[in-house]
């Protein structure tokens, strides 16, 4: 591992436990086992290395939903292959994700609206496909942002409690997590296999990740 992985591993997982503005410059040097005084030079400031770690995570999580969704004409099925990508991308990288999710706020105006940029264009796909269903009458919420918020926030936090060591095997908690998304959508059918294998693909090719 080279000193700058050493550094963003470091600056991840003090970022997610403790907070950017809880986080010192020693105690990232610390962490990632280099003086303070060098650190700079692997990492540029402190916000350059949150706002690189949130482009990264977000970049990667817009490309597997592109991926998933491109091509799909069923809103059902790209409903479903977003939420569970987005489950099983929280529970495997839950530090990365509880950054993104929960430091926007520390960024300087300028970066935080190219970053606010990022995650909207992500939004928009579940915006679309749950607008689509709407459409199509597969879904028949009457509060499609309100819902698409609340799927969001449900899935999001799979990164606060998932352990491995848990009973609920990932794959079965992503499945399970697709049926109360329908559910919430008001879709009659609660089930989408399609979705789930195209998801487990995408974390594949993606993520270097199987399940």
């Amino acid at each position: 591992m080279t000193t700058e992985q050493r550094v963003r591993r470091a600056a991840v997982k003090l970022f997610a436990d403790k907070g950017f503005h809880g986080t010192g410059i020693r105690d990232l040097a610390q962490e990632a086992g280099i003086s303070s005084a060098s650190l700079y030079h692997y990492m540029g400031t402190k916000e350059e290395l949150l706002s690189g770690i949130m482009r990264e995570c977000l970049d990667r999580l817009l490309l597997g939903a592109r991926r998933a969704t491109g091509g799909v004409a069923d809103p059902r099925q790209r409903l479903v292959s977003l939420v569970a990508l987005h489950v099983l991308a929280h529970a495997l990288q839950p530090a990365e994700t509880r950054v993104v999710d929960n430091e926007v706020h520390a960024l300087s105006a300028a970066t935080r609206r190219q970053i606010v940029a990022l995650r909207d264009e992500y939004e928009q796909l579940w915006s679309a496909a749950i607008d689509d269903g709407i459409r199509r009458g597969g879904f028949t919420t009457p509060e499609p942002a309100v819902t698409r918020l609340a799927l969001l926030e449900m899935c999001s936090g799979v990164a606060r409690w998932y352990s491995p060591r848990g009973p609920v095997e990932l794959d079965r908690l992503a499945g399970h997590y697709t049926g109360l998304a329908l559910r919430m959508l008001g879709s009659a059918d609660h089930e989408c296999p399609a979705g789930l294998d195209t998801a487990r693909k995408v974390l594949s090719d993606v993520w270097g990740k199987t399940l």
